[in-house]
């Protein structure tokens, strides 16, 4: 089925997009998106989540829905996370395929058409591949080597340079919500997922307006979240290296009684046992670290809180 045939199809489709303090951004996002949608004959919902912004961001979002009634509005009580404010979109979403995507115009609406023209061929799952991306040269190598340490310690198909800019079909959306965890990382339920999956490239662009919302220390959460939602590796490798370093000291052990009482000289001084002590608490520490992360979590699970609140909704 090619392209033109596709869009002649009726289907409802929902957008979802979640929103922190993007008031520059908004209004030229949604010029964005209604002339992408404008030639497709499906229905289209476009959700925005106001993830407790603090500037006129709600505002705007919210004169734009009396404007057009096909925009609705989830504004939660405070803010959330960025994979929380997803999760909202999702539960309110009612479209037979929902697109997820970024609100600072760094996911292009452009690949919109060609993402519904993939699930019309029969894709349950249509990603974005990201190319030539536009952030500092330390930030693309935290990118490729988060994607890449997700791909090696994930034990699932988790595709490279794919973040949360993706349509699903349905039954995905369904899938995904009868998973009940708090500590989400959507990008890595929906390969956990599974059904019929294809990624697009698509160029990363810049953010139209403001600063950039991911920092390093964001990215190494959503790293953390990831790797420990999809893997126990983390808590493997301290049983390995703790029997590594048993055996590497029964070994220093043996020759230092070796030197002692054959030799009759010291093996080695002070100054190098004190640096193993450092090292070896250093190494116990972070080990306990591992530990904590996965206890927290687990935390997270038993209280079973909400992971969103909702204040208001609009149009809905």
């Amino acid at each position: 089925m090619n392209f033109k045939e596709s869009i002649n199809d009726n289907f409802n489709c929902s957008i979802v997009i979640p929103i922190f303090n993007e008031e520059e951004t908004i209004r030229e996002l949604w010029t964005h998106i209604s002339k992408n949608i404008s030639h497709l004959s499906g229905a289209f919902e476009i959700i925005f989540i106001d993830d407790g912004s603090v500037d006129k961001s709600f505002e705007i979002i919210e004169k734009l829905a009396l404007e057009h009634p096909n925009i609705k509005v989830i504004r939660l009580s405070r803010n959330f996370g960025h994979q929380c404010a997803l999760a909202a979109g999702i539960d309110y979403a009612t479209g037979d395929s929902v697109i997820l995507m970024d609100g600072d115009l760094q996911d292009t609406p452009d690949a919109i058409p060609h993402f519904i023209n993939k699930w019309k061929e029969g894709y349950e799952v249509v990603y974005a591949v990201r190319q030539k991306r536009k952030e500092s040269k330390l930030k693309r190598f935290f990118f490729w080597l988060f994607y890449r340490l997700i791909q090696i310690t994930s034990g699932i198909k988790m595709p490279a340079d794919s973040g949360i800019f993706s349509l699903m079909d349905r039954k995905v959306i369904d899938a995904i919500r009868s998973m009940p965890e708090r500590n989400r990382y959507i990008t890595g339920l929906r390969a956990y997922a599974g059904f019929n999956q294809v990624g697009i490239p698509v160029e990363r662009g810049p953010r139209y307006r403001g600063e950039p919302r991911v920092t390093v220390g964001k990215l190494i959460k959503l790293a953390l979240d990831g790797i420990i939602s999809f893997s126990a590796i983390p808590l493997r490798m301290t049983t390995y290296l703790g029997i590594i370093f048993s055996l590497l000291s029964f070994c220093i052990g043996t020759i230092g009684i070796f030197y002692k009482f054959v030799l009759g000289k010291p093996f080695l001084s002070w100054p190098y046992g004190l640096t193993t002590t450092f090292f070896m608490g250093g190494v116990q520490l972070v080990f306990l670290g591992v530990l904590g992360e996965y206890i927290s979590r687990i935390y997270d699970e038993v209280k079973q809180r909400p992971y969103y609140i909702v204040r208001s909704k609009i149009n809905m």
